[in-house]
């Protein structure tokens, strides 16, 4: 598989994100955790070096050690810190004051059976702390060792400018696809004035762009996608011309509609990394197929013109943590 770079980080171009494996979009239903260490070492298998979790995924740091025990030096590991508060806050609270890092920290390697995390994200901006005490305190673990390059996810522009004046930033992670295209005003050309890689998560939509959810009714009563947006009624079935057009695309060039989705993003520059989540071997065979995939000029311009997307990106709730 080829590979981008993230700063001065290697990485495969497609990456695995393993949140679902914990769940995820449910609250624990669907939960295997055999088959998703199976799916991990299928993606090791298949050239997938960056594998993307979090602190607040539950068991899922766990898992990933797991996994990839007797495999470490083949892996980029990437976790987050700071929307658990170990001061008393608890999970859902956004702490990243230095003493909360060290806790994190600590915490994560111990999970993941590791003595050093490659990419440590602080996982949303913490209003409370200023964002250069956050990455002094990431800067310190990077000279200690425990962490080897830092990244920040859903940041605005004077965020990143900040942090990366403290420290280099090698990435930074945010939604990022077909139908988000948000980061290309302003958040893409700032990443790469600083040299600074772009990991794009949810890059298949949180799965709609797989064309695999036809109805609402497709997903459990459970899954937080009914109380996004983009899945409600009326932009639901307007999202659908969505996902017809890149079927239609998908057709003509002998892939999924996934894979086209994942193609495009692959387009738009070797600094850009995705990180589709699944916790099925096939899905994963699917997504790694997307590397091979070539676009034309004329694929990626009607790609470019596509339906934009109904509905915001996330809930109001959701939204009130990220930085614009």
């Amino acid at each position: 598989m080829k590979h981008a770079r993230l700063g001065a980080l290697d990485v495969s171009r497609i990456g695995l994100g393993a949140m679902t494996m914990a769940g995820g979009y449910t609250t624990g239903g669907g939960v295997d955790d055999n088959e998703s260490i199976r799916t991990i070492h299928r993606a090791l298998d298949l050239g997938v070096t960056h594998i993307d979790t979090a602190e607040i995924y539950l068991h899922n740091e766990e898992l990933v050690g797991r996994a990839v025990k007797g495999r470490r030096d083949q892996v980029v590991i990437a976790t987050k810190f700071g929307v658990i508060s170990h001061s008393g806050g608890g999970p859902g609270v956004l702490d990243s004051t230095p003493a909360n890092i060290i806790a994190a920290v600590e915490g994560s390697l111990r999970r993941l059976g590791t003595d050093h995390i490659d990419l440590y994200y602080q996982h949303r901006v913490d209003p409370n702390t200023p964002i250069e005490d956050t990455v002094g305190a990431l800067a310190q673990l990077v000279t200690q060792g425990k962490v080897l390059h830092i990244g920040l996810s859903e940041a605005g522009t004077d965020t990143i400018r900040r942090a990366h004046a403290v420290h280099p930033v090698a990435a930074l992670q945010t939604e990022y696809s077909l139908w988000t295209r948000d980061p290309e005003a302003q958040i893409l050309p700032l990443l790469r004035e600083l040299g600074i890689g772009f990991v794009p998560y949810s890059p298949l939509g949180h799965g709609f762009l797989t064309g695999a959810i036809r109805t609402v009714a497709d997903l459990a009563d459970d899954d937080w996608r009914k109380n996004n947006p983009r899945f409600l009624d009326a932009n639901f079935q307007a999202n659908l011309r969505i996902v017809d057009e890149v079927e239609s695309i998908a057709a003509g060039v002998g892939a999924t509609p996934a894979q086209i989705a994942l193609a495009w993003l692959l387009a738009q520059g070797d600094d850009i990394a995705p990180i589709p989540g699944t916790k099925r071997t096939s899905r994963v065979e699917e997504n790694a197929g997307a590397d091979t995939v070539e676009l034309t000029a004329d694929h990626i311009n009607r790609l470019n013109n596509l339906t934009p997307a109904a509905g915001a990106r996330h809930s109001e709730g959701d939204m009130a943590i990220i930085e614009h």
